[in-house]
């Protein structure tokens, strides 16, 4: 393999197998009374989540083999130092298993390739809406149909309307409450996949998304494709201080508060959110 990866290529290469594994995730929703629920570590686990994850992995290999990729999935993944691969595939096969099992059809798939720590290429597919959006780094982010493909970009809020704010169904917690009380006129939408808020906030549907560790964390899978997709639309993805994520380190865990949005919205509110957290003695740093 070469030091410098055709990331144009790997897309056109990878595109295929998302549509492939869109049509699996969909047929499985159909019957999604029938699937057996595990749980592992608190969250829902089913053969959905297992089946695409395998179809994923060994549709990749194929053309990405593991000696020269690494592959971090959630479905696969154990405690262990960072890859030794210059270059990994991080893949999550269904961000959002309640809401699939709920059927409010927030769910998607994550796929990204990371390299140096940051993700180079991404893939956020949105199953209910046949929609998959991709990002390669310093070439855009893109809403991609049958149809055809439309460039994301990421619009400040609408003056004089209340900020529209993704929050998590199952994870919003009081901190984040008490937090989002002082930031004015607030329209709370509650919504599932990570991917799905994100891309909502990239097609001006939303304006923010703020993640606040508690007993768990966001998680490398859960962050790294839609974390370039809304890079590459112009949005902001950080920390509330401003720095950027890394990914395939240590510890996949994303211990410290997240800031999703416009970066005019991102930085002021990032600056309150650190300020509050301090003040009210819940920034430690997890």
């Amino acid at each position: 393999m070469s030091s410098t990866l055709d990331l144009e290529h790997t897309l056109a290469t990878l595109r295929p197998i998302l549509w492939q594994a869109l049509e699996q995730l969909r047929q499985f929703s159909h019957h999604v009374r029938e699937l057996t629920v595990q749980d592992k570590g608190g969250d829902p686990v089913t053969i959905a989540d297992e089946a695409i994850d395998a179809f994923l992995r060994h549709a990749l290999q194929v053309h990405f083999p593991p000696t020269q990729f690494g592959y971090l999935t959630e479905e696969t993944y154990t405690p262990r130092q960072p890859l030794p691969q210059p270059y990994q595939w991080i893949i999550d096969p269904l961000d959002g298993t309640s809401d699939f099992l709920q059927q409010t059809g927030e769910y998607a798939i994550h796929v990204a390739l990371v390299h140096d720590h940051r993700p180079c290429l991404a893939a956020v597919v949105w199953p209910e809406q046949e929609v998959i959006y991709t990002a390669i780094a310093g070439a855009g982010a893109y809403r991609e149909t049958r149809q055809g493909a439309t460039r994301l970009r990421v619009q400040p809020p609408p003056e004089g309307q209340p900020l529209r704010v993704v929050l998590s169904r199952s994870h919003a917690g009081e901190r984040l409450q008490a937090f989002l009380s002082t930031l004015g006129p607030v329209q709370q939408i509650p919504m599932g996949s990570m991917g799905c808020k994100t891309v909502s906030i990239c097609q001006g549907e939303a304006d923010l998304y703020i993640s606040l560790s508690g007993r768990s964390a966001p998680k490398d899978w859960d962050l790294a494709a839609p974390d370039l997709i809304m890079q590459e639309a112009g949005g902001a993805f950080t920390y509330a201080n401003g720095e950027l994520p890394h990914y395939s380190c240590a510890d996949v865990h994303h211990w410290l508060p997240l800031v999703v949005g416009h970066p005019t919205v991102s930085r002021w509110v990032g600056d309150r959110l650190q300020a509050f957290l301090q003040e009210n003695q819940g920034y430690s740093g997890k």
